[in-house]
């Protein structure tokens, strides 16, 4: 499509990413590592390439360091072609004192660094999302309907729907209403039939619901207006959109393929788990439309007398006598005999251990990165470059909701054990 010449995109990166805690205590939203070889920011930025999208900001202001780090080392484009991806961090000016305030407050901020690329269409993205979707048809629907702006929708269910932005269309796909996580009687108002939309009777009576993905199409000049109109909206759904279904030509852009928002430890841990059944509701082996990320030039995995089934096992693992399943196991994982793995996701280590420093770990009776002999773990995350001992059960048996361990050893959120990136588990701990 001719018009992707002057679209660039923008995926916001996020606030503090407090409900990923601690995933997110070292590192950005959009950096957590996913489906053992991955990062979240892998997806949109895939999605942008395979859409012919190859502009594209990244917007973060928290731990962005090792996003950046993933971004500059994977994403290099050749030097005959514009395309770039590049992390903006939030930075203050004289004329923007403050940090992001909300996520049209960070594209407002973020307009001085586009003036050079006359842009035509903006395309917002968010950064922990995960789906596969071809923009172009996106650009497409927002084009054909002469659109000032497009917002992709999917059908929700109920129980989801008070998390999300809802909205109604006409007959035509104009959007004439918008409500921003409305509750009670407000929600109830925003049921629709969903039918019209290509939903037979069942799934429409299940999804009643049209939630916002939190993404957009917007024509560029428009967006500037908007955000001048006033500097204290601040925020996409509760300003930004609802001024400008009052004045503009806004869109929906139906979306029913899979999307999942990775904003809490649960549905991250869910997502991921899904990714190693036997038909993933996402699934990373789609010739037509890849996933990308860092070439790493890591050796094949070396397994021994291991057992592993409905798991994924990524690239430089070395696993001895391991018990594996329904499990996520990351780069260069060192599992050691007699380990257990059940319901859970190991996201390896960034480097490997030389054997002299395996032996001096073994001197001075401290783990190597990895996990230790006869290991149990089950409904866990293990973070990166983690050290976990020998005899070690992480269980939750007693069925512990939150709790915060000891220093910072360890976490339990929604009854998922969750060993933070550097955490050591001494020999025996059971948890």
């Amino acid at each position: 499509m001719a018009q992707n010449d002057n679209v660039v995109a923008v995926i916001l990166g996020g606030g503090a990413g407090s409900r990923l805690f601690p995933l997110t205590r070292d590192r950005s939203k959009p950096a957590v590592p996913l489906g053992g070889k991955y990062r979240l920011i892998d997806v949109p930025v895939s999605n942008c390439i395979n859409s012919d999208i190859i502009q594209i900001f990244v917007l973060t202001q928290y731990n962005s360091a090792s996003l950046n780090r993933h971004i500059s080392r994977t994403y290099r484009f050749s030097s005959f072609s514009t395309g770039f991806v590049e992390v903006l961090a939030a930075e203050q000016t004289k004329d923007n004192p403050d940090w992001f305030q909300g996520t049209a407050d960070a594209v407002r901020q973020m307009l001085p660094h586009l003036r050079d690329w006359r842009v035509d269409t903006l395309l917002i993205l968010s950064g922990d999302h995960l789906y596969r979707m071809d923009y172009r048809k996106f650009l497409a629907r927002h084009f054909d309907t002469d659109a000032d702006l497009t917002i992709s929708v999917v059908p929700c269910k109920p129980t989801e729907a008070e998390e999300f932005g809802l909205l109604k269309t006409n007959q035509k796909g104009a959007i004439v209403e918008f409500k921003e996580k409305p509750k009670g009687a407000a929600l109830e108002e925003m049921r629709v039939d969903t039918t019209q939309f290509g939903l037979n009777d069942i799934e429409a009576a299940t999804r009643p619901f049209l939630a916002s993905m939190g993404i957009y199409v917007f024509n560029y000049n428009r967006l500037v207006e908007l955000l001048k109109t006033d500097n204290s909206w601040i925020d996409f759904g509760r300003e930004i959109i609802p001024a400008a279904i009052d004045t503009l030509n806004v869109q929906a852009h139906f979306f029913k393929d899979y999307w999942e928002d990775i904003g809490t430890i649960r549905s991250f841990y869910e997502a991921n788990l899904d990714l190693a059944a036997p038909l993933p509701k996402f699934n990373f082996f789609d010739t037509e439309a890849p996933i990308y990320t860092r070439s790493r030039y890591l050796p094949p995995s070396k397994l021994q007398g291991c057992d592993i089934d409905n798991s994924m096992v990524s690239e430089g693992c070395i696993m001895n006598g391991v018990y594996a399943r329904n499990s996520i196991i990351g780069l260069r994982s060192r599992l050691d005999v007699g380990v257990r793995i059940e319901d859970s996701i190991i996201m390896g280590s960034d480097f490997f251990e030389s054997i002299e420093e395996i032996r001096s770990n073994l001197e001075r009776n401290a783990p190597h990165i990895g996990i230790g002999e006869n290991t149990i773990i089950k409904r866990a995350i293990v973070d990166k470059n983690v050290r976990i001992g020998k005899n070690v059960k992480l269980l939750n048996n007693v069925g512990i909701g939150r709790k915060d361990g000891e220093n910072g050893s360890y976490y339990i959120r929604e009854g998922i054990i969750i060993v933070p990136k550097g955490g050591v588990i001494t020999d025996g701990t059971e948890i």
